[in-house]
């Protein structure tokens, strides 16, 4: 796998990257925007990200809407909780004292090049840009991480877009993601993410816009190395995100979760310091079962296997069986190999 490093490395033997996503939870407000800035540093993310929308680029206004913003225009709702250049230079400032990342999502080329001031750490690309080879290829160009989501694809799609950003820029990571807010669980596909890994040898994280963390938990068992997740302060607040996204305490849990999960994986097999007191109780080792004099022979009758494994390995009981004892031995004393004569 080629990782990438976003302010750490980003891979399968790293800690999964933990992307709270404020988008517009914000609704177009600046303090609540830093509230969620202050919220996702306290959480223990690895990066707080919104989204930058200059919807006079993105979009023609008779785009129409989706399901999950109700009845409002999209363009029309995009328009009014942009936020300015001052409300980026102010949440990456807060972002940087808080010890986070910083970090948008742009949609057309134009807000690509706006945040060029702000010197991103990466570029995280949505799902509805995955097809669009001309702007994947200005991005690429910028010669930063970037991070591809993939909903509502199929493989020629992704296999297009990795070749193009691939021929510029090998620094690339793929999100598996599915275009529901909130995300029905048996349309999540999770088992998708080790297929992803092993098709196009980069990391692979998981977008999740189901509600909970329960299919968040799922992936990260499947070795998701990114998580990117809705937030919010209240789900009750106003916005066409919210339903998706989960509140401070729910978030700081997917972040223990997630270190856990990671260490709990593991690797090789191995025995671990942990283990060793208790292996040594519970395993097994040679055995007297009766009282036998010098000279006699160990039998099935008098040699057996018990508790605790610091004696003779029980694989060795065969070829102790017929060997003559050169000391007495009382019932309960381990065999050892200076008993045999």
């Amino acid at each position: 796998m080629k990782n990438i490093y976003i302010g750490r490395e980003i891979g399968d033997n790293n800690k999964p990257f933990i992307i709270g996503e404020a988008g517009i939870n914000h609704d177009g407000s600046l303090e609540k925007a830093l509230e969620l800035v202050d919220a996702a540093a306290e959480c223990g993310v690895d990066v707080v990200k919104f989204q930058t929308h200059l919807p006079q680029y993105e979009m023609l206004k008779s785009a129409g809407t989706a399901v999950h913003l109700e009845k409002e225009n999209l363009y029309e709702l995009l328009a009014r909780i942009q936020l300015s250049k001052e409300d980026h230079q102010r949440l990456q400032q807060r972002a940087n004292d808080k010890g986070i990342m910083f970090m948008s999502t742009a949609y057309c080329r134009e807000a690509i090049d706006f945040l060029d001031e702000f010197n991103l750490p990466a570029y995280k690309i949505g799902s509805g840009e995955l097809t669009n080879i001309p702007l994947l290829k200005h991005i690429a160009r910028k010669q930063k991480p970037m991070v591809l989501s993939t909903a509502a694809s199929n493989y020629n799609d992704i296999d297009l877009a990795v070749a193009h950003i691939r021929n510029i820029n090998d620094q690339l990571a793929l999100m598996h993601c599915v275009f529901e807010y909130p995300a029905d669980p048996k349309d999540c596909n999770i088992n998708l993410i080790p297929l992803l890994k092993q098709k196009y040898n980069v990391p692979v994280g998981f977008s999740d816009h189901s509600q909970g963390i329960n299919i968040t938990l799922a992936a990260l068992g499947l070795g998701a190395n990114l998580i990117e997740k809705h937030f919010t302060i209240d789900r009750r607040w106003p916005g066409p995100d919210q339903k998706a996204s989960l509140e401070p305490d729910e978030l700081s849990e997917l972040v223990r979760a997630a270190e856990s999960i990671h260490y709990a994986l593991g690797s090789n097999k191995q025995i671990f310091e942990g283990e060793k007191g208790a292996a040594s109780l519970f395993r097994h080792s040679l055995v007297i079962t009766r009282y036998i004099k010098s000279g006699e022979t160990l039998s099935e009758d008098n040699l057996g296997i018990a508790r605790p494994g610091s004696g003779i390995h029980p694989k060795e009981y065969d070829n102790y069986l017929g060997r003559v004892v050169r000391q007495d031995l009382e019932p309960g004393t381990q065999l050892k190999a200076e008993y045999i004569a």
